[in-house]
């Protein structure tokens, strides 16, 4: 397990979709082990593996102690139409939250990390925090989500902060044979 650096706004691996996973290996093992062991250090409530620079679907969680653990290749189903607006961060957006509308419930489908399924029903936070991961796969930030007074106002305080504009990380791939153990 390893803390891996969390991509910030603005990198353009947090606005890409990314890819269904079809591999259960030892390395998406690694993957889940590092994003739970970085979201635990950041601290945070979820981390998705693109915030740390990996296309894959799969994200983990950490709600008060009580609930954690990852889902791998979500499917979301909302029981109703009941909703819940309240504060959102994002650890890509670090130190800032606006409110934020969310579904009030969510049942997830997916994948654990063995490819055996996974069903997942929330509410409240941790129906926030899956909703809110899951749009990460999908190259969505929950400022997307926010009203359009709203999102100006987050997107002034964004470019204001003091991580705004940070380069990057670079991203090189590999000219050899990876046999799909690398980019």
């Amino acid at each position: 397990m390893t803390v891996q650096p969390i991509r910030l706004f603005g990198d353009p691996v947090l606005r890409t979709a990314a890819d269904e996973v079809t591999d259960f290996d030892k390395e998406l093992r690694t993957l889940v082990a590092d994003l739970a062991e970085t979201m635990l250090a950041a601290p945070g409530s979820g981390l998705a593996a693109p915030q740390i620079g990996v296309g894959l679907r799969v994200f983990t969680y950490h709600i008060d102690d009580a609930q954690s653990g990852h889902l791998i290749n979500p499917v979301l189903h909302f029981p109703s139409d009941e909703e819940q607006d309240g504060p959102e961060g994002c650890l890509s957006i670090p130190g800032l939250s606006w409110d934020c509308t969310r579904k009030a419930n969510v049942v997830a489908h997916g994948q654990n990390m063995f490819g055996d399924p996974l069903t997942i029903e929330g509410a409240a936070i941790l129906a926030r925090c899956i909703q809110h991961e899951t749009d990460h796969l999908d190259g969505v930030l929950f400022v997307d989500r926010l009203d359009a007074q709203t999102r100006k106002a987050a997107m002034k305080q964004i470019r204001e902060a003091s991580w705004a504009g940070l380069t990057p990380p670079t991203v090189k791939i590999s000219p050899h044979a990876t046999r799909g153990l690398a980019l």
